[in-house]
């Protein structure tokens, strides 16, 4: 698949090799632009029937028998094609069909879904079968080609070098500007430039990494975040890290600000562009932030108004949303947490030292009464004074500490030791598991007896392995009435229910689920310990099991992979 894509942008132009990264993917841009088509699966009916000219009633009919719009589409155009005695070939080019997608996607205000439906139906009309059975997918966000921006990354590395032994260099540009798409585009224009220049391919190659290192943050595009990463004891912290700065690790929601006087952007770690949804953030940003422009790091949690304690994650996510927003701010009001800086006035802080960026921080802000503040932090190298401090944060109700490498640079997208978690359960003073988990559903199993009324009784969880997902554990208790229904909505609601087996997917055939779903709902899950499993596919499995929390903020491929996995065992 990753040499096909890799012929695929050898073969494109500049001009749309970003286009192509885009579309691959189903979208019209990279995730933080959210382009939206808004138009629901009950409207591509009229689409297919305006595009094909046949009733609504007989496109309905092939969408029930079949249950994909890709599949109806493909097969009333050959049925056309074959009335004509002949198959055709799509006139349109790639940036035609993008600019026309685009066209439909911006279109808003009062007629807009006539307007859409009939600049859609007439987008497929022109196109070739195979081609309308993948394009009408996009505006239903299922196109599911079964590969991610990873994959992308790998097949650019394979244009430029034959396989993928330059995608960590060229992941390491992509971490700082998260934009696939740009990204491309960058190394072909550069490689088709440095190819007339040079023609000696190692040193061409080269050439072209080192172009792609030069690239800096860029305000209103994100920078993938920091990760941490785990150790069993403090000791064992100071020993990997010396001199460390100490810090709360809250219950919230993580949120990088960009700010600047001609552009203000809030994304999420899952790199979703959340502006709208913090009008409150955005109003102040002006008057607390010191700076022409910045990016920030930080943790957004909620306030109860009444008590000024923190709200639980569960609480503060409610934020997140496209409606109600005014009455959200009034309820659940908001403090930013603030720890680190990676951009100010132009200058790129991503290398220089933690203890820079803080002083830099501390210059940043300093309002200690407003909503967006510095995290507090204490710097040391004693064991016992880590572990009182994180006795401290547990009795605040929050969920421990995180250390930070007092001389390290800040690393985009890598879980290395420059952070390190501790997250340990209060009274929990040795073995069990270290950490919760962040694992995908991926199926349900139907309800017996009580838990009949909700449909599900049981749901079935995994976890990464590259680009593949690994069951971990079948999950059938330690979940509130409330929450068996909040998980069959949410399955609902987001359309992740499917017919069939996901390719992603490897599931021994005895813990099959009555009900498949697509990778997307994410859930934080705790257990006693981890123990190997003959039946599970990571080859681990999790030991009573409890479902902790939905992590909206998170994507599937922002889930605990096997690594991981294996690391809390050997720590436990």
């Amino acid at each position: 698949m990753t040499v096909i894509l890799a012929q695929l942008f050898s073969e494109a132009r500049s001009e749309e090799i970003d286009k192509i990264c885009y579309l691959s993917l189903g979208r019209l841009g990279p995730k933080f632009t959210a382009v939206e088509f808004n138009l629901a699966e009950k409207m591509m009916i009229r689409v297919l029937a305006k595009a094909y000219k046949k009733g609504e009633e007989q496109v309905k009919r092939e969408f029930k028998k079949i249950g994909d719009f890709g599949d109806v589409a493909y097969k009333l155009k050959i049925k056309n094609e074959k009335l004509k005695n002949e198959i055709q070939n799509s006139k349109l080019s790639v940036n035609d069909v993008y600019k026309r997608l685009y066209d439909i996607a911006a279109e808003s205000g009062e007629g807009s879904v006539e307007r859409k439906i009939e600049k859609l139906s007439k987008l497929i009309s022109a196109l070739d079968s195979l081609s309308a059975k993948y394009i009408i997918r996009i505006p239903l966000n299922k196109l599911r080609l079964g590969f991610s921006d990873m994959t992308i990354l790998d097949a650019l590395s394979w244009m430029i070098a034959g396989d993928k032994s330059k995608r960590a260099e060229i992941e390491g540009s992509y971490n700082i500007r998260a934009d696939v798409g740009q990204i491309a585009k960058k190394l072909k224009i550069t490689n088709y430039k440095l190819k007339i220049e040079i023609k000696n391919s190692k040193l061409r190659i080269k050439k072209l990494i080192d172009t792609l290192r030069l690239l800096k943050p860029q305000i209103g595009t994100p920078i993938i975040p920091a990760l941490c990463q785990r150790l069993p004891t403090a000791e064992k912290m100071i020993e990997k890290m010396g001199k460390v700065a100490v810090e709360p690790k809250y219950d919230g929601q993580r949120l990088q600000i960009h700010f600047s006087k001609k552009k203000t952007a809030i994304f999420t770690r899952n790199l979703d562009n959340v502006t709208q949804m913090f009008p409150d953030i955005v109003e102040v940003l002006a008057k607390e932030v010191k700076g022409k422009s910045v990016i920030l790091d930080g943790e957004v949690i909620g306030i109860d108004p009444k008590t000024g304690r923190f709200l639980p994650f569960q609480e503060t996510i409610k934020r997140k949303r496209k409606y109600q927003i005014k009455e959200m701010v009034k309820e659940i009001p908001l403090k930013v947490f603030c720890f680190d800086i990676l951009y100010k006035n132009g200058q790129d802080l991503l290398k220089k030292p933690f203890s820079k960026r803080r002083k830099i921080l501390e210059k940043i802000l300093s309002s200690s009464n407003a909503i967006i503040v510095i995290s507090p932090q204490i710097v040391t190298d004693d064991p016992q004074v880590i572990l009182d401090y994180h006795d401290e944060q547990i009795k605040k109700g929050l969920e421990g500490a995180v250390l930070k490498k007092w001389q390290s640079p800040y690393d985009p997208g890598k879980r290395g030791y420059t952070w390190v978690k501790f997250k340990q359960e209060k009274g929990k003073k040795g073995g069990g598991l270290a950490d919760t988990l962040d694992c995908v559903v991926m199926g349900y199993y139907r309800g017996k007896g009580r838990r009949a009324i909700f449909g599900i009784g049981a749901f079935l969880v995994g976890i990464r392995k590259n680009e593949k997902f690994l069951t971990i554990s079948k999950i059938g208790t330690g979940l509130s009435d409330e929450q068996w229904r909040e998980l069959k909505l949410k399955i609902k609601n987001e359309k992740l229910k499917i017919k069939e087996k996901p390719k992603e997917y490897i599931v021994d055939k005895n813990l099959t689920p009555d009900v498949w779903t697509a990778p997307g709902l994410v859930v934080e899950i705790e257990a006693d310990n981890i123990t190997k499993s003959p039946i599970h596919t990571a080859q681990y499995a999790l030991r009573f099991p409890r479902l902790v929390c939905f992590r909206n903020d998170k994507s599937p491929d922002q889930a605990s992979n096997l690594k991981e996995v294996e690391k809390l065992y050997k720590l436990q």
